[in-house]
């Protein structure tokens, strides 16, 4: 679903996470699909906009219009140039979704750390992740639903340098205007796995900010999922063909997240995940529990 107004278009420019977000963003686009030493070897991001202090606010959406939930995103820059995001969405039925990258940006973007939970009944794969480039070592906590046996799986890893995991959408908002690119993202399934994924330019949609009409530049993101076609099976017969999810940025000089329309998860639900603004209490009984 990562990845980041000034202040508040900022806010979300590199989220990812995404939605990552980073997922956008987003967080991570396919947490339930092991590492294959034959990864599609592209060359790491460079660096258009640099990551800073952010901090943002994510609304979750079910395909049926409905809130599910909200987001919280935090990026700080520690010494060394080293950038922490973390990206929280929490559920109406009690999911929850926790995404932490450290990542460094000389010159390109570099994944140094990962770690991912996810919890509760909007996964069909509970997860506990973390990877770790210094290392080069993974550990995964991984069951099927609530109630499934856990499996504890730990090895090596050499991540590709362009694997970014959390950081997604801050990578595609670093593209050149119109640019497509092919990156790396590590799938779980439950050991990680290198797919690559297409950040494929689609065209221009029409967005509105209040009163004001702009332009954003929509993108697709297509993984190739034939290193894990055989662990999939079946799962695989639920897939539309032309699998994909979409993200929308502003298109701007500045360019900022706008939209991510995917799962979180493989075979999780579709979810529409947009920026939300912080209100003002109006009420004299809202100031009085907001001064408690």
């Amino acid at each position: 679903m990562n990845d980041r107004p000034d202040r508040c278009v900022r806010s979300l420019r590199g989220g990812s996470s995404a939605v990552g977000l980073a997922v956008v963003v987003l967080s991570l686009l396919l947490s339930t699909i092991t590492f294959t030493r034959n990864a599609a070897e592209s060359a790491p991001v460079p660096v258009r906009f640099p990551e800073g202090l952010t901090h943002g606010f994510l609304l979750v959406r079910s395909a049926a219009g409905d809130i599910v939930g909200y987001g919280e995103l935090t990026q700080t820059v520690k010494e060394g140039g080293v950038a922490e995001s973390r990206l929280v969405f929490r559920f109406k039925d009690g999911s929850l979704h926790d995404e932490k990258v450290a990542f460094s940006q000389q010159r390109v973007f570099t994944l140094i750390r990962y770690q991912l939970t996810q919890r509760g009944p909007s996964f069909p794969e509970q997860m506990d992740v973390v990877v770790d480039r210094g290392t080069s070592t993974y550990e995964v906590r991984a069951k099927a639903g609530e109630h499934g046996a856990e499996k504890v799986l730990t090895g090596e890893i050499d991540l590709p340098k362009d694997a970014y995991n959390g950081m997604i959408v801050m990578t595609l908002l670093n593209l050149p205007k119109g640019a497509n690119e092919t990156i790396n993202v590590l799938a779980f399934v439950p050991e990680p796995t290198a797919i690559a994924l297409e950040l494929a330019f689609v065209g221009e949609q029409v967005i509105h900010v209040g009163d004001q009409s702009r332009k954003a530049w929509r993108y697709a993101f297509k993984p190739d999922i034939g290193p894990v076609k055989k662990i999939l099976g079946t799962m695989l017969g639920k897939l539309p063909a032309d699998f994909h999810y979409d993200c929308y940025v502003l298109a701007d000089e500045v360019p900022s997240f706008v939209r991510f329309e995917g799962p979180l998860q493989l075979m999780g639900p579709i979810l529409t995940i947009e920026l939300i603004s912080p209100q003002v209490a109006s009420g004299p009984e809202d100031r009085k529990h907001a001064s408690k």
